[in-house]
């Protein structure tokens, strides 16, 4: 272990000792009067997620995990996207370097290669979409933030195994405004780098008695920090929501609708040495600013089958086009706390983007390359390279790439409803009884491959390349067929019923245990493949062997069910102070991809050919909070089974299951030192290896790093009846491999952050925020699209966005 994370981590544990004593001692905790208003909301805040108890409970006294963040901190973190907001949670690694959609997202000890497969992203307490991950979509592809958000609260773990969808990994929980006696009206106007043009506006309010409502939303135009010379972000949002007071409770109902195009980043062309440990820029290529992309290839065409072509544009991205209406319901009748959550999500969530291919080599390599497989006789420099825009002969020592632009069009519909009742039965014991069900659906159309020719530039220019035997290896750019093309529908239905309980043994001591029954059905239908030449021309290579649904059809089908559980503890050491113990069983089960997948996977499980993943959970942790100092610690312990894997390679679809063990610690720590003065330290330690694979046991779960932390100090300035915050925040993410085999390294790198705002009277707010202030080459993925090494020379991988600024301007009215 390194130096660095020997003092951070002796740091913590001297911090968990001296908080831990201070707390037990009679008398140390600080006056209420004597806290800031800030700090008396943060020991007062009252969390939902995870509850038995719809109320919620207060987040020191709860016997699990979860980081909460308002509104304010939020916008202090100047989260690119809403994936991004995870980096303000400790155990949670976020790629968000693809854009506003498409992240992948790895949580303590969990392996997954990509997406976010433990990720739930819930809205007012129910999941927007109940599967957390289908491939080409993640939760937090359908969510967009903006004004109408109140506070976001992320548990990981815990009870989360028996509420909900059952997500053993992390719930990330977004909360709607509601309106308030107090009127609240704002205009918000912000721009920045790539020509960021976006408008907020929200009102909320009381509309009449028992009756409060609001309305906000955004719109937005971006060429983005990587121009691909067309809009990058290009839409907006609306959100209204209805709220009627009840008699002991409460109705809310809301709804949602997004329409955004949103362009998608994959790797660059970067260069790699000793080992992987030292990456720099490639020649004539800048890694944080630059993407392929280009308007030459923004619209492109899809050889399909013979006499049908497809029509696709680059700008379409991994956008969104979507509503959710939901409704929720909560109200004391005859000593019962009633509660009763419902939505349904419709919407289409394409992804029309590039994905890169092969690493980077010279024209002179290419040609010698397809002469070779093409036309064996001739002499490996034969054939012709010219630019498809221009015309013109490529220079033999031009550096070429190939890469595909793919389409997936993904239309997902879902129903969810989650009930509870909960009351004390007995003295002390409060029991919570449930149900959870699920209706879901997503018709799909895959093609993916359409390789294609291009510099190995910013905004690539496309290329023709023939050889002299009458070979045609590209024409208008285009280099590669459709190598996988399914068209599939699938339904699922879950059914779940949970019980819990909530034994209050005492002021000081109190524990809970639950258990939950789930039952899944899937089905779907998917397309059966042949392999046929689209234009009948064997010279034209590009689109020989091209993947091509024959119109019949395979029906898939099964059925599951699965038990979960969670028990846990709370002793309080005094009033605002707190240590817990959890346990749980939790499991996520197989979804669309998975039973599309289990024929190849057959001779890796006998059951269906992909097991269930199940994953038992202990932690022991350790919460305070006053006016000196806050503090949220916990240690894990995680044993993964069942666990499917897919890899999209440049010309194939490859399948692995296994399983993994992890344990860590996280924390959360915050100190006040002096009045408007806070320097907080937020991150993890955590080692995970998988096992039950022989092929990869003993080797570190991939795109998680052992260490990471962020450091941020703020300071607010009293002036009179104005205020300036300044904020920053320093991020160390540690090394990591981006393969299972451990043979693709990812370097440690470090960010640097810094804001400010200033509140002008009660009307006015003004604020300038810089991410990746230092311009730091930082790799969150190497090129996902190659198995084995890749760390000599000439590579493509997906890198940090650069130094980003930002500037807004708020008014309320």
């Amino acid at each position: 272990m390194n130096q660095s994370k020997q003092f951070a981590l002796s740091s913590v544990a001297l911090a968990v000792l001296t908080l831990v004593g201070q707390a037990q001692a009679a008398g140390q905790a600080v006056p209420q009067d004597a806290t800031s208003g800030v700090v008396a909301q943060e020991i007062q805040q009252v969390v939902v997620t995870g509850t038995a108890s719809a109320s919620g409970t207060r987040k020191i006294d709860t016997a699990f995990s979860i980081t909460t963040a308002t509104e304010e901190q939020l916008k202090s973190a100047s989260p690119s996207s809403t994936a991004d907001v995870l980096k303000l949670v400790p155990g949670v690694y976020a790629e968000s370097t693809g854009g506003q959609s498409g992240a992948n997202v790895e949580v303590r000890g969990f392996p997954s290669g990509s997406d976010s497969p433990f990720v739930s992203v819930q809205l007012n307490g129910n999941p927007i979409y109940p599967v957390p991950v289908l491939s080409f979509f993640e939760g937090t592809s359908a969510f967009r933030l903006d004004d109408t958000i109140a506070r976001v609260e992320v548990l990981r773990g815990g009870p989360s195994t028996i509420y909900s969808v059952g997500q053993p990994g992390a719930t990330m929980n977004f909360i709607l405004k509601k309106g308030e006696d107090t009127p609240e009206r704002t205009i918000r106007l912000t721009t920045g780098t790539g020509k960021l043009r976006r408008g907020d506006v929200f009102i909320g309010g009381k509309i009449a008695e028992g009756w409060y409502g609001t309305v906000g939303g955004f719109y937005r135009q971006t060429q983005g920090v990587r121009d691909p010379q067309f809009k990058a972000d290009d839409g907006g949002q609306l959100t209204a929501s209805l709220t009627r007071k009840l008699d002991g409770g409460e109705l809310t109902v809301y709804v949602r609708a997004t329409d955004e195009k949103n362009a998608f980043y994959t790797g660059v062309p970067l260069i790699s040495s000793n080992n992987g440990r030292t990456i720099s820029a490639f020649p004539g290529f800048d890694p944080l600013t630059g993407t392929l992309m280009s308007n030459e290839m923004r619209h492109f065409t899809i050889d399909a089958a013979p006499g049908k072509t497809l029509e696709r544009d680059l700008a379409d991205g991994r956008g969104m086009r979507a509503a959710v209406w939901g409704a929720n319901y909560e109200q004391e009748i005859a000593g019962w706390e009633v509660s009763n959550k419902a939505n349904y999500f419709r919407g289409d969530l394409n992804t029309i983007s590039m994905f890169t291919g092969d690493n980077p080599l010279t024209a002179a390599d290419y040609l010698a390359a397809a002469n070779r497989s093409h036309n064996p006789t001739a002499a490996t420099a034969s054939g012709s390279m010219t630019y498809v825009n221009g015309g013109g002969a490529v220079d033999r020592d031009q550096q070429v790439v190939q890469a595909g632009l793919w389409s997936v069009e993904k239309q997902l519909r879902s129903f969810t409803n989650e009930l509870r009742v909960s009351r004390e039965v007995l003295a002390g014991h409060t029991l919570t009884v449930g149900g959870y069900y699920a209706n879901y659906e997503s018709d799909d159309e895959w093609y993916l491959g359409n390789a294609h020719l291009m510099t190995a530039t910013p905004n690539a220019r496309l290329i023709n390349a023939s050889l002299t035997n009458g070979t045609v290896v590209a024409r208008n750019g285009k280099s590669g067929n459709v190598f996988y093309a399914p068209v599939a529908s699938y339904k699922g239905d879950n059914l779940a019923l949970f019980l819990a309980d909530e034994w209050k043994i005492s002021d000081r001591l109190r524990v809970d245990a639950g258990v939950r029954r789930e039952k899944q059905r899937l089905e779907g239908a998917v397309s059966n493949l042949a392999s046929g030449d689209t234009d009948n021309d064997p010279l034209t290579v590009y689109n020989n062997n091209t993947s091509i649904p024959t119109g019949f059809f395979t029906r898939l089908e099964r059925d599951d069910s699965v038990n979960s559980f969670t028990v846990g503890g709370l002793y309080k050491l005094n009033k605002d102070a707190s240590v817990f113990v959890r346990a749980n069983k939790g499991n996520t089960f197989i979804y669309f991809d998975d039973l599309r997948n289990a024929g190849t996977q057959a001779a890796l499980n006998d059951r269906n050919g992909v097991p269930n993943p199940e994953v038992t959970q202990y932690e022991i942790g350790f919460k305070t909070a006053n006016s000196l100092y806050s503090a949220y610690i916990n240690a894990f312990y995680t044993d993964f089974t069942g666990i499917s894997f897919q890899q999209i390679t440049t010309n194939a679809v490859l399948n692995s299951v296994s399983g993994s063990r992890g344990h860590g610690v996280e924390f959360e720590l915050a100190v006040r030192p002096i009045k408007n003065l806070q320097v907080s330290l937020t991150g993890n330690y955590q080692k995970s290896e998988y096992r039950d694979n022989p092929a990869v046991t003993g080797n570190e779960v991939q795109r998680q790093p052992n260490f990471q932390f962020r450091l941020s100090p703020s300071y607010r300035i009293p002036l009179g009846d104005n205020s300036v915050k300044l904020y920053g925040t320093y991020t160390h993410i540690g090394d990591r491999f981006a393969d299972q085999a451990n043979l693709s390294y990812l370097p440690s790198y470090q960010t640097v952050d810094l804001g400010a705002l200033a509140s002008i009277g009660d009307k006015w707010e003004v604020r300038v925020a810089a991410t990746n202030l230092t311009n730091e080459l930082g790799l969150t993925e190497g090129n996902s699209r190659l198995t084995g090494a890749q760390s000599s020379g000439p590579i493509n991988a997906r890198p940090i966005f650069g130094r980003a600024v930002e500037a807004s301007l708020l008014y309320r009215f």
